[in-house]
């Protein structure tokens, strides 16, 4: 079985694999400090609840933008599961082409989800995920990363709201009833979620326009992407474990030389 780490910087998701098939999917906060024995005493906790025994581990891979969680992470690994880690880092086999200015720029989950899109539903594609930050990428029909864009997550710029305007409240975010908000509270989701949608809206037709990729599909993954991709005609796809199985394709690659 593979266990397959996605390590952002709000969240880590762990899933493990038994061949083709997720088994199950668990997530944990990045931003608490644990030592290596914290780490693997957790990840064997929540294995378990998917039924799975250490025992039956035998290959990880990690996708990190996280750099100061890693040497506790894959020494976790390394000592309860005896299994030493595939990084996803430049030089690694992906089967992606960068062609952006400095490859070794490209955070591990943007290449993941890339090739998880392109392997899942070919190219052109955009992928849209909804993180901590906002990422739209472009990949040819050939498996090249062609371009991306970088945004706040609604949620990091919810936050900033919040921790910038006292007399703000904090608030759930999703579709309110109306945009035409009459109280503070729904005037703030209206902002985040509708905002979020034109963002997504315009940023996705002037990727088409400027790439000439007018039939190019869209594949949205992330927490929040899932409420948006509800609601705007420009996503074709949502696909919560996009990362998760980017990661067993790469480790797939990786282990077929």
């Amino acid at each position: 079985m593979l266990l397959a780490f996605d390590v952002g910087n709000t969240n880590i998701t762990l899933g493990v694999f038994e061949g083709e098939k997720l088994k199950g999917s668990s997530r944990m906060t990045t931003k608490i400090p644990r030592t290596s024995d914290e780490f693997g005493l957790l990840i064997t906790e929540l294995i378990g609840q998917m039924e799975v025994v250490p025992e039956n581990i035998d290959a990880a891979i990690i996708a990190s933008v996280v750099p100061n969680i890693m040497y506790s992470l894959t020494s976790g690994i390394i000592k309860y599961f005896g299994c030493n880690p595939i990084i996803v880092k430049s030089g690694i086999k992906t089967g992606l082409k960068i062609a952006t200015t400095n490859p070794r720029e490209l955070g591990a989950d943007r290449i993941v989800d890339a090739v998880a899109a392109i392997t899942l539903y070919g190219g052109p594609v955009i992928v849209v995920d909804y993180g901590t930050a906002t990422t739209f990428d472009l990949v040819s029909k050939d498996g090249t990363f062609l371009a991306g864009v970088t945004c706040p997550g609604i949620r990091t710029s919810a936050d900033a709201l919040f921790k910038d305007a006292a007399k703000l409240p904090e608030v759930e975010i999703k579709k309110p009833d109306t945009i035409l908000a009459k109280d503070t509270v729904t005037s703030i989701q209206a902002a985040l979620f509708y905002g979020g949608i034109g963002q997504t809206e315009y940023i996705i037709k002037k990727i088409k326009e400027e790439s000439g990729y007018h039939d190019a599909k869209v594949v949205a993954t992330g927490g929040l992407g899932k409420i948006l991709s509800e609601e705007s005609e420009a996503i074709q796809i949502y696909n919560p474990q996009l990362t998760l199985y980017g990661l067993r394709f790469v480790y797939e690659r990786c282990s077929n030389g």
